[in-house]
């Protein structure tokens, strides 16, 4: 099974197909594209006008990865819907977590 992140050298580099607008926040599971790359679906009831939709999927990813909202920083994708994050944290905690929750279970 592919997987929406890889390791770096202070924590892990999170691949996240963004949906604003959506119904609830919510982690989706996975999305593979075309190329068969795996990303993250990451839901958000925000709108992604002024970047309000990437500060809810930080805030999001925060709450279910355990980590403080500092820990988490956008590398790429400011208005396009494919986006990386980066997670600073203990590498093989957050990539249980994450396995958890891209089957759709929670952490």
């Amino acid at each position: 099974m592919r997987r929406p992140w890889q390791s770096v050298s202070d924590g892990l580099l999170l691949a996240v197909r963004a949906t604003p607008r959506a119904r609830a926040d919510e982690i989706a599971g996975n999305w593979i594209d075309a190329d068969g790359r795996a990303w993250l679906n990451v839901r958000v009831r925000a709108a992604p006008d002024g970047g309000d939709a990437n500060k809810a999927i930080i805030a999001l990813l925060a709450k279910v990865a355990k980590v403080p909202r500092n820990a988490i920083s956008q590398e790429s994708g400011g208005a396009s819907r494919l986006k990386r994050f980066k997670i600073v944290c203990n590498t093989y905690e957050m990539a249980a977590r994450l396995e958890q929750l891209s089957r759709g279970e929670r952490a």
